[in-house]
């Protein structure tokens, strides 16, 4: 797989929040995001919404609230760790190709979570490529599901 075929845009940014409803009130209320969409993934162990603003075509980014549903999900860890306090959890990646993208970077020596793909939000399949081998920050591989608006 050619460099320039692994990623199309970055597709979020994941905020790890202690509370996904005063998350949501202040970005909607404060800073003018809207809800698109909010669900339950108890595999990942968090209740999350994705916001976005304008027109959401393509190339529009948005971010992504994440609250545990317990102390001990990933995130309630995270949230542990930092004294509590939200921030910047991840960076995703929209691509194409999932499966392509895995085994090239497989291939490039970067360490994968899972064995494969898992589901992620609104349908979407999602790897996690670990931060020891991506500079220290934790990337989330996102392959939108067929009817996603973008």
């Amino acid at each position: 797989m050619d460099n320039t075929d692994l990623f199309v845009c970055i597709d979020h940014v994941g905020l790890a929040v202690p509370n996904l409803d005063e998350a949501i009130k202040l970005h909607t209320e404060v800073f003018g995001w809207r809800v698109l969409h909010r669900e339950s993934n108890e595999e990942q162990g968090v209740e999350e919404a994705m916001l976005g603003t304008g027109d959401q075509h393509v190339e529009n980014a948005q971010i992504q609230l994440l609250a545990p549903l317990s102390e001990n999900s990933t995130i309630g860890k995270w949230l542990a760790k930092n004294g509590g306090r939200g921030g910047i959890q991840q960076l995703a990646y929209r691509v194409r190709d999932i499966d392509a993208v895995c085994a090239t970077l497989r291939e490039r020596g970067v360490t994968l979570l899972y064995d494969e793909p898992k589901i992620g939000t609104g349908g979407s399949r999602i790897q996690f490529a670990h931060p020891k081998s991506t500079g220290g920050v934790l990337l989330e591989l996102v392959e939108p599901a067929a009817s996603a608006s973008h």
